[in-house]
């Protein structure tokens, strides 16, 4: 098996409307496709970072909520690679998103961070 890279990251958020608003308008997704499908109930919305697919937002009719936050079993955060991590936070705070005193990587030396979408999933911004 010759694995290539990650193709996507599917996350089913509470509020699709709250949700879909923050990954396009306070993280800037692109969207590439949004379809409703009528047998699940279910939006499924194809988001991209640049030119790139990346995450897949769902919303289900009262999906459960995850059990422990954050060392539950599964996922534990999404990251993306910033360039700045100061710049990334400086705009986030302008958007009204907080973020987690920001951090030092003790292997790396690396700055990074921490801010939650409207479910509460943590997403870190890591400074490349």
């Amino acid at each position: 098996m010759n694995l290539l890279h990650i193709h996507h990251i599917a996350i089913i958020c509470s509020d699709y409307e709250k949700s879909k608003k923050f990954y396009t308008e306070v993280l800037e997704l692109n969207i590439l496709s949004e379809t409703y499908r009528e047998e699940r109930q279910s939006y499924k919305l194809d988001l991209a970072l640049g030119d790139q697919y990346q995450i897949e937002l769902f919303s289900f009719p009262s999906p459960p909520k995850r059990l422990n936050y954050p060392e539950g079993t599964g996922l534990r955060h999404i990251a993306f690679a910033v360039d700045s991590i100061e710049d990334a936070i400086t705009e986030l705070q302008k958007k009204g998103v907080n973020t987690e005193p920001l951090r030092v990587d003790e292997k790396t030396g690396k700055k990074f961070t921490f801010l939650f979408d409207p479910d509460n999933l943590p997403i870190e911004l890591y400074e490349i």
